[in-house]
């Protein structure tokens, strides 16, 4: 079950359990495009084990891309690690080509997702997800905190074949407590309403990534307003698990899908897709980007601005509930130093 807001949170645990699986897997090699210490390759390249396995290739993504290639031809499994833009947009035809083609052991993790990067649309990953899904033989896995990626980066490094891992960077909640098990073949019910035992299910929330966190808030909000939701964390986007989307969906009066990722392309579309290939028709709203770009501001800015935050998803659900009266309102939770609340 997940923990309640506000989260503590661990700072670098991507960075911190990529060295300890490299410590203990010889064959593991880190690759970095010109942003060591922005996406915690520093402890990597600190390390004294494992600083020969480092290597910068500055920013020169597209190159990066072969290099990385050809280590993996050679038996390694090879971590690329950048900006999650700087991870599928830029380089696109090299990964297409030279990596995705040829089904190689690469890993590339996207940092920075969605709207979490500050830097405007040329460092805002916003179709990130919609461009890896288009390729053949690549995984897509967005992971909701720190105890997933924890367990994420050995779950990547010994999924055969090219997989894409997008992540926040630095201080990441723990949402889940130590018992939580990641499985990158299976959606889970993270959240699942007592109510769902004796009562329809009102509507499905299927989250991925940083809006996982929301989805918990918002049906805290709708339960206490009388529906019935249910929150699944969907961690890997593709190969999407279609029997729990249809399970659930089929289960539920309504079905909405939250992503930190442009609406075109991501997770809702995936979702949209199984549904409407099943022969399913429920109500569904999808919470993301709508399609636009990015703007240069703060992630909590840029949440609000875009709707991506609780109190969307709360009215998506409340809409497609069709209930009179005031909607609920997600309640605003103070965060302390060092803790973390979704927005």
């Amino acid at each position: 079950m997940p923990l309640q807001p506000p989260y503590r949170t661990i700072l670098k645990p991507y960075g911190q359990a990529l060295v300890r699986y490299a410590a203990e897997h010889p064959e593991v090699i880190c690759l970095g495009a010109d942003l060591t210490r922005q996406t915690e390759t520093d402890l990597f390249r600190d390390d004294a084990r494992l600083a020969s396995r480092f290597f910068n290739g500055g920013m020169a993504e597209q190159n990066l891309m072969g290099v990385a290639a050809g280590l993996a031809r050679e038996g390694r499994t090879v971590f690329v690690n950048t900006f999650g833009v700087f991870a599928t947009r830029r380089p696109f035809e090299q990964v297409a080509m030279q990596i995705a083609y040829a089904n190689l052991n690469v890993k590339l993790i996207g940092l920075m997702p969605g709207l979490s990067s500050p830097g405007g649309p040329s460092h805002q990953a916003i179709d990130d997800v919609a461009v890896m899904r288009a390729l053949p033989n690549f995984t897509v896995v967005d992971v909701a905190d720190a105890t997933e990626v924890t367990q994420a980066v050995a779950a990547v490094a010994e999924r055969p074949g090219p997989v894409y891992f997008r992540l926040k960077r630095g201080e990441i909640p723990v949402i889940f407590e130590d018992g939580h098990v990641l499985d990158l073949d299976r959606a889970k019910v993270i959240d699942p309403d007592p109510a769902r035992e004796t009562m329809t299910v009102d509507s499905v929330i299927f989250a991925s990534g940083m809006l996982v966190a929301s989805a918990l808030r918002a049906a805290t909000a709708l339960r206490e307003a009388g529906l019935v939701i249910d929150v699944v964390n969907v961690t890997t986007i593709k190969p999407l698990d279609a029997t729990t989307v249809r399970r659930l969906s089929a289960e539920a009066r309504s079905v909405v899908t939250a992503e930190n990722h442009t609406i075109v392309g991501g997770l809702g579309s995936a979702v949209a897709e199984v549904l409407a290939e099943a022969g399913f028709s429920p109500p569904l709203r999808r919470v993301g980007i709508q399609d636009r770009f990015g703007q240069a501001a703060s992630a909590r800015f840029l949440f609000a601005e875009y709707g991506l935050t609780a109190q969307h998803i709360v009215d998506a659900v409340w809409e497609l509930a069709g209930r009179d009266g005031e909607r609920p309102a997600v309640a605003e939770i103070e965060t302390a130093p060092g803790s973390y609340s979704p927005v």
